[in-house]
């Protein structure tokens, strides 16, 4: 049974111990009754709390579109339950007028409050996947473009006259290495958490591009009609390779995994350590209350 489980299970078999403790009373005490509900709403509470920021983990470690929305659900499904707890807890504690505990829950609705709002945010970017889409981009259709693009200009150099081979090959080679510099420059631009330096990446990759373009201008000038066939081949290659590039920048620039897994990892941590602080003081204090019902 994983932990989880048994959180869930313990808090009813207490509450039901409790209640079996009163066999030798005709009925419960109310008093008893509205505390023993309360000690389990609490128990209840650190169970979903536990099980909102799992999930909330989950969605921003996702692999998948499908499985970052799974996860974000039961993250708000969790957090609804401990909104609808919280207020069922609140009225048993007004009930019993227990003004401690009380102060303890509203600490703690402050603080899953200002922990709602932060993984609101943590969600909504999570389930985008931006930079996992940019990764998915240059692993498959930007690098068979390039590919593409490499055998183009490899066939059009087979075709090229003995005299200018040096020329040509050279030219090739060029064009070949900007367009794998680019694709080498993609992996840190979707990493990279700053703006500023994505920028000069991004600088860095069209100065390789434009040296592409030069290259295969110039293996251009006096080809023959089957290489300049093979040209404009590697030439669509080229405008396929810069559209899709385009595409992996667009998505790599609004960072939603980069942006959520940092919120998740620096902020989120803090607040749900505030939360169960509140709780576990709560807890406690229940703990310590009799059944002698309001003071």
């Amino acid at each position: 049974m994983n932990r989880i489980a048994a959180l869930r299970i313990f808090p009813t078999v207490a509450l039901a111990l409790s209640l079996a403790a009163l066999g030798c009373r005709s009925a419960p005490d109310p008093a008893f009754t509205q505390l023993a509900e309360a000690r389990l709403l609490a128990d209840e509470l650190r169970v979903q709390l536990a099980k909102a920021s799992n999930a909330s983990d989950r969605a921003v470690m996702a692999d998948t579109d499908e499985e970052s929305v799974t996860f974000a659900h039961e993250a708000d499904q969790a957090a609804g339950s401990i909104e609808t707890k919280s207020a069922a807890l609140a009225t048993r504690l007004q009930s019993l007028g227990y003004a401690s505990e009380l102060h303890a829950l509203q600490e703690f609705t402050d603080h899953f409050g200002a922990y709602r709002k932060l993984d609101h945010d943590v969600l909504e970017l999570a389930v985008q996947n931006t930079n996992l889409k940019a990764q998915r981009l240059s692993f498959g259709p930007v690098r068979e473009t390039a590919d593409g693009f490499r055998d183009a200009l490899q066939a059009a150099a087979g075709l090229t006259l003995a005299k200018d081979r040096c020329r040509v090959d050279a030219l090739v080679a060029r064009a070949e290495l900007a367009v794998r510099e680019i694709q080498i420059l993609q992996a840190p631009h979707i990493a990279e958490p700053d703006e500023s330096a994505m920028t000069k990446i991004e600088k860095e990759m069209a100065e390789r591009l434009g040296s592409a373009r030069e290259a295969l201008k110039s293996l251009g000038a006096g080809a023959s009609a089957a290489m300049t066939q093979q040209l404009d081949a590697a030439s669509a290659s080229l405008a396929r390779f810069d559209k899709l590039s385009a595409e992996l920048v667009a998505l790599s620039r609004r960072n939603s995994n980069v942006r959520s897994l940092a919120l998740a990892l620096r902020r989120a941590p803090q607040l749900v350590a505030a939360c169960d602080g509140s709780l576990a003081i709560l807890q406690e204090a229940l703990a310590k209350e009799g059944f002698s019902g309001t003071r």
